[in-house]
């Protein structure tokens, strides 16, 4: 099945994304509908995965940016029935190699995909990283 992939925000299907993270995905439950669709919005640069024979998004991944020199890579997402056939890998490499962002200095957050994301230079972060958790990870104040 080929697939093709573009980085036109008009064309990402937000409902089709937005329907795999209600239901599948660990990370950013916290946020709701319209939530998703500000930050799509906002996204420095959106990437989505077609099959070009029905036309229909099967992955996704948006980033936020400075725009010069910093990025920050989310919701890198694969549709269950496409899987394994590399599409996570390529939705990363076009958005951190190919892109505008090729040579900035990235981030992300992953709980179970370290081994994808390595492959691309994603490291632990170095000792000057600090970062301050979402208000829903930090616990109550005492």
């Amino acid at each position: 099945m080929p697939y093709a992939f573009d980085d036109d925000p008009a064309r990402i299907d937000v409902d089709a994304a937005w329907a795999f993270l209600e239901r599948d995905a660990y990370w950013g439950r916290w946020r709701g509908t319209d939530d998703f669709r500000r930050q799509v919005a906002g996204a420095w640069r959106v990437v989505g995965c077609y099959d070009t024979d029905t036309g229909a998004m099967v992955g996704f991944a948006r980033a936020v940016s400075d725009g010069v020199g910093f990025a920050y890579l989310a919701d890198v997402l694969v549709l269950p029935e496409h899987r394994g056939r590399g599409l996570g890998a390529r939705l990363v490499e076009e958005m951190v190699e190919r892109g505008p962002g090729a040579g900035f200095r990235w981030m992300l957050h992953t709980a179970d995909a370290h081994g994808l994301y390595a492959r691309f230079g994603f490291a632990p972060p170095d000792a000057t990283v600090l970062e301050r958790p979402h208000a829903s990870s930090r616990p109550a104040d005492p």
